[in-house]
């Protein structure tokens, strides 16, 4: 199967320029020592990366350049206060949808991703963004969960309560209205 190369027209691209650089100035704390200009020009060489952003933006993740503590990576991370709302009440992946008998939701986390060519975070990944600022403070969020854990039947999910980060698990299979995702891609 051909991958189709994604791109947004003019006019939406223009707007979520806007969108990036805005939120880009107001959260400085987030990517000390980066330049929008930059990003700006790495986005324009990688149209691909942008139709995914509109696509977290659109979704409600409010995307945003981070820099990881101990990292010289560039990324754009999922970073709404609360799981991105367009990305709720779904079980992590279609294994996990296939074994629900009542009530199965609409999509599965791992089908969103891979349809919008954004990576799922890691729970390494959660932790260090919450470094830099607190979220999912009444939400979670479902992170990569791996292979071993995943053959069991089992998820990882994450928030942060009473001024700390948890992870948990839970069965592949669960979704609730308050538990997302949340996505990053790499520049």
């Amino acid at each position: 199967m051909t991958k189709v190369h994604q791109q947004l027209d003019p006019q939406q691209a223009n707007n979520l320029f806007k969108i990036l650089n805005q939120r880009f100035q107001t959260h400085m704390e987030r990517h000390e020592h980066i330049h929008w200009a930059d990003i700006h020009e790495q986005l324009l060489r990688q149209p691909d990366k942008l139709w995914s952003l509109h696509h977290m933006e659109l979704s409600g993740g409010e995307p945003d350049v981070a820099v990881l503590p101990n990292t010289q990576a560039l990324y754009f991370f999922d970073c709404a206060l609360e799981s991105p709302k367009g990305r709720r009440s779904m079980c992590y992946d279609q294994e996990a949808l296939l074994t629900r008998k009542d009530h199965p939701p609409e999509n599965t986390v791992m089908d969103w991703v891979k349809e919008h060519a954004v990576m799922l975070m890691t729970e390494s990944q959660y932790y260090a963004l919450q470094q830099l600022f607190s979220f999912d403070l009444k939400t979670s969020s479902w992170v990569e969960t791996p292979n071993e854990l995943r053959q069991q039947g089992g998820a990882i999910f994450c928030d942060r309560r009473y001024g700390r980060t948890f992870s948990y698990h839970n069965g592949a299979a669960s979704y609730y209205a308050s538990r997302g995702f949340r996505t990053y891609i790499k520049l």
